[in-house]
Formats: C-alpha cells, structure tokens, sequence
C-alpha cells in the first residue's frame, strides 16, 4: 500500500478566473495555470508531496455533496480561514478541534464546492 492515500484531486468552476483568484487569495499563493482540452490552475506543492488543481470545462460540476478536500490549514487555519468570506466564499463550520488529529474548518468557494482546512494548530 502506498504512503498516502489520496495522490491528486480536482476543484471544478463554473468560473475559472473568479476560482483561481479566491484560492490564490485564501491560500496566499499563486496558482499556476495550464491550458489542455480544458483550464487547469495547479496548487503549490513539493515533489513527492500531493497535488491538485482549479479546472474548468472537464465535465466536472462544483458540488456540496459527495467526496470533499482538505487543504493545508498551515499552523494556523484561522489564517486562510479568515480570508474566505472577503475573497467571496462562506464558512460553513468554523474552527473546530478535532483532538489530537488538530483542527478542521469547512467553507463553500465561489464555486459552489464545500471544502475543508485542516491544520494542527
């Protein structure tokens, strides 16, 4: 069995520029982008590390339902937390401790999408 269970994962749009520009915002990083048979904005991440994308005109629809992901919280999810309400998302649950597993926070995106943070601190 492999380290981690999760190797890629996908945020649909409905708009794509409006999607980059919350999550470059909310994450305090810049995103970068791909054209294929459909956009695609990549999330920062490290080799070996997990990585994943904004896309838009896949097929894929933004939903609240089903299968969600959980960013990187940083030390502090009430960092990027405390943007998505000003960058135009909504906070669903606030912080909230998990015990030892740390912290978790659920929002919506402009898109639609319920997402979550978490973060050990």
């Amino acid at each position: 069995m492999k380290a981690n269970a999760i190797n890629w994962f996908e945020i649909p749009s409905t708009n794509f520029k409006r999607a980059v520009k919350f999550y470059s915002k909310i994450l305090d990083a810049e995103l970068q982008h791909m054209e294929m048979d459909f956009d695609m904005a990549f999330f920062p991440y490290q080799d070996g590390g997990i990585g994943g994308c904004i896309t838009h005109g896949n097929g894929n629809q933004p939903s609240q339902e089903g299968t969600f992901a959980y960013l990187n919280g940083g030390e502090d999810l009430s960092i990027p937390l405390s943007k998505v309400e000003g960058a135009g998302g909504k906070v669903i649950m606030p912080k909230t401790s998990i015990g030892e597993n740390g912290f978790m926070a659920i929002f919506l995106d402009t898109e639609g999408n319920r997402v979550a943070f978490h973060s050990m601190g």
